[in-house]
């Protein structure tokens, strides 16, 4: 063997044999002309052959070792064939092959500014040396070997070690790996201990629960057909469009048995024409990523760039998400970077140390959940982070995503004591590296994505959630406000005789309206934990309890802010809703929540084709108040606008279980004032009580106006009027 490089020590042949260390690309696979393979099985020498099938070399055993060596007289690749214990078997040797991350990938991964790590890392399809097989990566910087295994190899971690890289990371061409093979990582810690085997952070696919292994996706793209809805997503999603959210848990909006979840192409088929129907201009998905407990509702997810696997393939996904975008639908989904869970399988300690996690519990540790909470001040950290937000918006077409927990991330206090958090480097609170990140990501979210939505589930009065970041801003294009949606909740609980005294709940909201651009969220949170369903919090006989609710969502529709309504809300589920049992739809049998469902759904209608009631949510132009101050009869009304050329509208609502005739209201014009919804019409389950069409306006000054109508307040009802068509602002 005159032209083979130096033969390896004893020591490092053992290291290399046994897997205790990261040398296995030093030792085995081709230097100069000499070829070492480590084959456990091998009870007799190696046969080389090359692509061609020629033989080119035989390798023989290095003393007692595993490794074998011997002369090769062609390149890479290599087929070896050899006799075992069982016979004879034939496999490719894995160590000839070139790195599969390039210097510029290092290089960009350390930054964390990598234009496209969901594919630089991870596991994919791949073709080297002519050769087809699979490509993997995985940043381990403290690792001492990381090794893939699968059922391609026994799960036995000697098998393919990975080489190490720079930056931390390491990566290898695995021949002959295809599409829908089981993977883990095994790694070797830093102090040389075995680690519980870990899933792939960047799968694309990953198995049903409660097994844990990554599965190399498949390398076939989607076709799409969604370039139509794309290139007028910015338009359809701008601040003074309409934009009503159904907000679906999909394993259990409706259950194909009782059994069963939903799947991906069983939603395509059912949930689409049903939110068309309804007339909601998008659906959002509490989180579809892949997670091991299905009752954290997606809430901790471990695979943040996998599609939940039980609902079917990643196509079947990308299937669903071009029909809604196919029925004028934008798709919303719920994502998670403000916590993960710690399985032994996941990310936590993932090398043997704090990695994507703080080492310190008073930074790295979650009370509430039972989680641990990334650390944003490692570059590589908000890399992944950012990739998996890009990933679902690129890859899968999504049209904005809800930051989840944002209110947990801006506070280091955040329900702790005193002595569970530690202060910024200036003694305060607020959490400025994740501060830092929020701004980053909701740039490159912009940058990349134009149209798309990034929308801060935030429940503090923290400023400039939707600022722009140079303005001092986290740049969210909306928050969800949280404070509306409690007091009113509170308010309409309430028996009608107690609520003169809770009045200014329902007018609170409007002191800080625009203070941010804001979703009014009615969502799954409201209606879980013993917190009972959305018809179960209304007050009084079954009559008052439907009245209640359609006047509450008559007044949240007309309230300006964006609206987002939790499935089963929409036709007054009666039970609290349960993640394991699909919605109630038989209670569509019944004429009172049929006549809620079909209240929402005009609603609907009503907010998307009237400006008045969209177009200035996020300006206080677009909004006067007539009564505010009514707490006596528990009345309200107002006045909503649109552009100059929109007809205004005025809304009044009656939270009291009596009629209130002759009440007259100012109005901005004359003319007649037609009544474009009335929450109590006998078509939604009400009495019917109402003003015959509409109201004429009279020469009588009221509130500021020259002009008003005089009405009859249905009770527990809300009305929208409408001016006429000459009588725009």
């Amino acid at each position: 063997m005159s032209d083979q490089q130096a033969m390896p020590d004893g020591a490092l042949l053992a290291e290399v044999a046994e897997a205790r260390g990261d040398a296995a690309f030093a030792v085995l696979g081709r230097h100069g002309d000499t070829l070492r393979v480590l084959a456990h099985a091998a009870t007799t020498p190696i046969d080389v052959f090359d692509a061609g099938g020629s033989p080119v070399g035989r390798l023989d055993r290095l003393d007692d070792t595993p490794v074998f060596a011997g002369q090769v007289s062609a390149p890479p690749p290599y087929t070896l064939r050899h006799g075992t214990r069982d016979g004879e078997i034939e496999t490719q040797e894995p160590y000839s092959f070139p790195p599969v991350l390039s210097e510029t990938d290092l290089y960009f991964l350390a930054e964390g500014t990598h234009q496209d790590m969901a594919t630089a890392l991870g596991a994919h399809p791949a073709t080297s040396l002519d050769v087809a097989g699979a490509r993997f990566a995985v940043w381990a910087p403290n690792a001492r070997r990381v090794s893939v295994v699968g059922d391609f190899n026994g799960w036995d971690g000697r098998r393919h070690q990975m080489r190490r890289r720079a930056a931390g990371m390491w990566d290898m061409f695995i021949p002959g790996v295809g599409p829908g093979t089981c993977y883990k990582y095994e790694l070797i810690g830093p102090h040389g201990e075995l680690l519980p085997l870990r899933a792939d952070p960047v799968a694309w696919r990953a198995e049903v629960p409660p097994s844990t292994a990554s599965i190399v996706p498949g390398d076939a793209e989607f076709t799409w057909t969604d370039a139509a809805w794309l290139n007028g997503r910015g338009q359809r999603q701008r601040r003074d469009a309409p934009f009503s959210v159904y907000e679906v848990h999909a394993p259990s909006w409706m259950r194909q048995a009782p059994a069963d979840s939903c799947g991906w192409d069983f939603l395509t088929e059912r949930l689409v024409p049903y939110v068309r129907r309804m007339g909601f201009t998008h659906v959002e998905f509490l989180p579809v990523m892949a997670h091991p407990f299905g009752g954290s509702w997606g809430y901790q997810p471990l695979s943040l760039f996998a599609p939940m696997p039980e609902m079917g393939p990643a196509a079947a996904f990308a299937r669903l998400v071009d029909s809604l975008h196919a029925a004028g639908i934008g798709v919303i989904l719920d994502w998670v970077p403000a916590h993960f869970p710690t399985d032994a399988h996941g990310l936590a300690r993932f090398d043997g140390t704090a990695l994507y996690e703080h080492e310190d519990r008073r930074e790295g540790y979650h009370p509430d959940w039972n989680t641990l909470i990334y650390n944003l001040g490692r570059y590589e950290v908000r890399g992944f982070l950012v990739a998996s937000a890009l990933h679902w918006l690129e890859h899968f077409h999504i049209d904005g995503l809800r930051v989840d927990a944002v209110a947990s991330m801006l506070y280091r206090d955040y329900s702790r004591k005193a002595d569970e958090w530690i202060p910024n480097k200036f003694g305060g609170r607020e959490n400025l590296e994740a501060i830092d990140f929020l701004r980053h990501l909701n740039g490159i979210v912009h940058a990349r994505c134009p149209g798309v939505l990034m929308i801060a589930e935030e429940s503090t009065a923290f400023p400039g959630v939707t600022a722009a970041p140079e303005q001092g801003g986290l740049g969210f294009d909306y928050k969800w406000n949280m404070g509306w949606m409690h007091d009113t909740l509170t308010y309409i609980g309430q028996n009608p005789v107690h609520r003169p005294w809770a009045h200014d709940q329902m007018t609170f909201g409007l002191a800080y309206a625009w203070s941010e651009a804001y979703v009014l969220p009615i969502s799954h949170d409201e209606v879980v934990h013993g917190k009972g369903s959305l018809i179960g919090r209304m007050p009084g006989d079954d009559w008052q309890r439907f009245a209640n609710l359609r006047a509450y969502l008559g007044f949240m529709f007309t309230h300006p802010g964006k609206k987002l309504l939790f499935m089963g809300c929409e036709f007054a589920q009666i039970v609290e809703w349960n993640h394991q049992a699909a919605l109630d739809w038989a209670l569509l049998d019944q004429p009172s929540h049929a006549g809620v469902q079909r209240l929402v759904r005009d609603l609907n209608g009503l907010y998307q084709q009237t400006p008045a009631l969209h177009a200035r949510d996020d300006s206080p132009d677009g909004f006067a108040w007539l009564v505010l101050d009514d707490r006596a009869q528990s009345v309200l009304a107002w006045l909503r606008f649109g552009a100059a050329s929109d007809r205004p509208c005025l809304v009044v609502a009656n939270f009291t279980p009596v009629p209130r005739h002759d009440y007259r209201l100012g109005v901005p014009h004359g003319g007649y004032w037609r009544e474009v919804l009335n929450t109590d019409g006998a078509l939604y389950g009400g009495g019917n009580v109402g003003n015959l069409g509409g109201a004429e306006a009279e020469a009588v000054p009221a509130h500021g106006h020259a002009r008003s109508v005089r009405l009859i307040l249905p009770p527990l009802a809300v009305l929208v009027l409408q001016a006429g068509p000459d009588q725009a602002t």
